[in-house]
């Protein structure tokens, strides 16, 4: 978030692109044991509070403009009148995820994806979130949430790529497959925007999983 909003008041459609200061990858870590224990009847809390993991730049809205695609308008479900566009747009941005297990000598891409699948536009992300009168602050990071294409590979976060549990992910040619994250695995979110001869670059997105503390 780039400028702040006044409270009360929520952001208007029209505003909101001048709202976004720019983006980063951002992986907001999901602890699913705990979250299978308290999503009924509490709803997700501490399975998402446990740490997030964000990637070094801050890429501008201006250096992403060139990877501006159309985007088709929202009709299942329709978008409420706040949330409705008179342009609706996309960015054009590459994803991957990569694991590295603490035995395996190089990282294994397990999820190919691009930010132009997201159902929402950031802009109207940010105006859903103001809507109750939640004011804004410059410096404000909004999740996007799980970024999936149609294709397995194109599947966002482990919970997906394994179905839940029901199957393996396969990391390359290591031998070694996961269902879950282990102790000492690193996860290597990256992305970039490819211009004609160029890439606009976030940076790696990269934390380690580590032994939980004994209560």
């Amino acid at each position: 978030v780039s400028t702040q909003s006044t409270g009360g008041e929520p952001i208007d459609m029209k505003d909101a692109a001048d709202q976004i200061f720019g983006l980063v990858l951002m992986n907001d870590w999901s602890a699913r044991d705990i979250q299978k224990w308290e999503y009924v009847p509490l709803g997700p809390f501490n399975a998402k509070n446990l740490g997030t993991t964000i990637s070094p730049w801050v890429v501008t809205m201006d250096a992403l403009a060139p990877f501006i695609l159309p985007h088709e308008p929202k009709v299942d479900p329709e978008p409420l009148p706040y949330l409705k566009e008179n342009d609706s747009y996309q960015y054009d941005i590459n994803l991957f995820v990569a694991i590295k297990g603490q035995e395996m000598s190089k990282a294994e891409t397990v999820s190919r994806s691009n930010f132009k699948y997201m159902y929402w536009s950031p802009r109207q992300q940010l105006v859903h979130h103001s809507v109750t009168g939640c004011n804004m602050q410059p410096g404000d990071l909004l999740g996007s949430g799980t970024i999936s294409g149609k294709e397995d590979s194109e599947l966002g976060c482990m919970l997906e790529l394994c179905w839940k549990g029901t199957r393996e992910v396969k990391l390359g040619e290591s031998g070694e497959v996961r269902k879950f994250l282990k102790d000492g695995d690193d996860v290597i979110i990256t992305g970039y925007a490819q211009g004609m001869g160029y890439r606009v670059g976030f940076g790696e997105c990269t934390g380690k999983v580590l032994p939980a503390n004994k209560i």
